[in-house]
């Protein structure tokens, strides 16, 4: 059975100031089984696909002088299988890892808290704030989280929350729905839309001829900016992503939202590596970034100072939870939005023990709805010029998702979901990999990345 994608595709395209008869013309289908939760997260997965797949056609129509929009069909079971990419990764047959030890619930002296560990800088500072000594050579590490679940164990929630945010780690309370309403950054976030995309300078036309010609600066970490940069790579972007040496990042992440893209280094904090960033920032169309807000701005890299060099470009900005209120400037993942802002509680087991999603949804949802957005900038450019900016969070995201504007439906077909059907393998530099194809699809599209993923790094910091 095919359907008409509604509701929350609806609501996302008007977020991304799209014309409103587009989605009309949006196919649904798939299996009925995918991504069960209390909260309608496959219908979000959906939509946030649905939108990036129809902002790329649009735009595809746009460069190719008009004409009708190609056909857009998204499959639940495509959709399923790429919001749990990482999962799904398999390097030499190898599973990609995931969640370190000490990223997980743990009991505090009135309820649960929700920590985040799995880069080295964010786990000793964790410790370091717990005052747990670190596991010395041949010790056992579940010998560290003993000594962790003991010192969480008689610490209110929020006191814990605050006294490693302190250190720089990362954790949170868990909150139920009702504390984060009450809470000045969820009441903060409630105030605010989905996303917002916004013209904030002048800035000449830019003579775009397809997809294939724009150039992406991709500052992002993680997976949401990740995702939203290895979609635009899929659809043809040349887009190059830039870290600085010193900070540490998983290979396997890289390798499963490395596709179609490049990696490169530089520290902009050094002359020589300063000026060849500015060098790649004088021919970009696309600059994403997924830091805290306001990290990168003494590299003048803030909005408004993109705007005055770089007339015409399109910026793209994400972060966890928003450049506003008490938390605006704070680290955070999505597992830890997930507990903060009541998604935990509401998908606790029977037990009464917080749970999850069953997918890292609010990261791989924004990241298709920054997509999304940077795509219908690129459009809005294409055709009436101007500096662009897209601001998106993934407490804003949670916020959609939670806050009862979603309607569940029966999805497509009832057909049982295997994931096989949307998994693929090939060889690339880091071994044979089997990965989670695209979701994204449109008459005429791409069905697969031009490129596997490579080392972190490894890639000369120009453009192709």
């Amino acid at each position: 059975m095919i359907k008409r994608a509604t509701d929350a595709t609806d609501q996302a395209w008007a977020a991304l100031g799209g014309d409103p008869a587009l989605p009309a013309g949006i196919d649904c289908t798939g299996p009925a089984d995918t991504l069960a939760a209390a909260l309608p997260v496959r219908e979000l997965a959906r939509a946030t696909v649905a939108v990036c797949a129809l902002a790329a056609a649009e735009l595809r129509t746009t460069c190719d002088g008009g004409g009708r929009l190609p056909a857009v069909r998204v499959d639940d079971g495509a959709v399923a299988t790429a919001f749990v990419s990482e999962r799904h990764l398999r390097v030499d047959g190898r599973a990609a890892s995931t969640f370190a030890p000490l990223s997980r619930f743990w009991r505090s002296a009135d309820g649960w808290v929700r920590t985040h560990a799995n880069y080295p800088h964010h786990r000793a500072r964790l410790l370091a704030a717990l005052d747990v000594r670190d596991v010395h050579e041949g010790a056992d590490e579940s010998d560290v989280a003993a000594r962790v679940a003991a010192a969480l164990a008689e610490l209110p929630s929020e006191r814990a929350e605050e006294e490693i945010y302190a250190a720089g780690g990362l954790a949170v309370a868990v909150r139920t729905p009702r504390e984060w309403a009450a809470h000045p950054q969820g009441a903060a976030a409630a105030r605010r839309p989905l996303l917002s995309v916004e013209r904030i300078a002048g800035g000449p036309v830019r003579a775009l001829s397809g997809i294939d010609r724009l150039r992406v600066l991709d500052l992002t970490r993680v997976i949401a900016g990740p995702v939203a940069g290895r979609t635009l790579a899929l659809l043809g972007a040349d887009v190059l992503r830039v870290d600085p040496p010193q900070l540490p990042e998983s290979q396997d992440a890289h390798a499963d939202t490395g596709f179609g893209k490049r990696s490169t280094t530089l520290d902009l904090a050094r002359t020589a590596d300063r000026a060849t960033f500015e060098a790649l920032l004088a021919d970009a169309d696309v600059v994403l970034s997924g830091y805290r807000p306001g990290t990168l701005d003494r590299y003048g890299l803030a909005p408004k100072a993109l705007a005055e060099r770089r007339p015409g470009l399109v910026i793209g900005q994400l972060s966890a939870w928003g450049g506003y209120g008490p938390w605006g400037g704070r680290r955070g993942f999505d597992s830890l939005v997930q507990a903060a802002c009541g998604i935990a509680v509401t998908e606790a087991g029977p037990d009464g023990r917080p749970g999850a999603l069953p997918a890292q949804a609010l990261d791989h949802g924004t990241g298709y709805l920054l997509a999304a957005a940077v795509l219908r900038a690129v459009t809005e450019q294409r055709t009436a010029g101007g500096t662009h900016l897209a601001r998106l969070a993934l407490t804003q995201t949670a916020a959609w998702l939670t806050g009862g504007t979603i309607t569940r439906d029966g999805g497509g077909a009832t057909r049982t979901y295997e994931t096989g059907e949307w998994l693929s393998e090939r060889d690339s530099p880091l071994g044979r990999l089997r990965y989670a194809l695209p979701p994204v699809s449109f008459d005429g599209g791409p069905r697969d990345w031009a490129r596997p993923p490579g080392r972190w790094g490894s890639d000369v910091p120009r453009w192709s």
